[in-house]
């Protein structure tokens, strides 16, 4: 069985300019990080001309589809009949992009395959993490 996801997407960076280009990004999800999401934006897509890659928790992701979700970097919520609304708040400034519902649920849908929502903490080995932490402690 797998143990990681990725999904291409097609992002719509909402600009002071009327016309919204799409931007190719990627969702990721890794089973041995079973409570985070991973959104990837390739290096011509960015002000920085480097690829930049945002980590949520998936909870967020998934609850921003019915809400306003999120008080951090990272905010979420539903935009009219089929899209979803993602900010990325960093201290260069924000950034917002609108991503098919359709897309994210088809996302969440084979994450929660691969770990279902609510069992993430089965996927979590905390001895053999605590023993990694005391390692390299010493």
């Amino acid at each position: 069985m797998s143990i990681a996801i990725e999904q291409q997407v097609e992002a719509r960076l909402v600009a002071a300019a009327p016309r919204m280009p799409s931007i190719p990004a990627t969702l990721h999800y890794d089973r041995r990080d079973p409570f985070a999401v991973r959104m990837t934006f390739p290096a011509p897509a960015t002000l920085e001309g480097v690829e930049v890659c945002w980590t949520f928790a998936r909870e967020l992701l998934s609850a921003g589809l019915h809400g306003v979700e999120g008080h951090g970097d990272v905010r979420v919520r539903p935009y009219g009949f089929d899209r979803t609304v993602l900010e990325f708040h960093a201290p260069e400034g924000t950034a917002v992009v609108h991503v098919r519902s359709t897309e994210i649920r088809r996302f969440l849908r084979a994450t929660g395959e691969l770990v279902p929502a609510g069992l993430e903490h089965l996927q979590l080995d905390l001895d053999h993490d605590l023993a990694e932490l005391m390692r390299d402690a010493c």
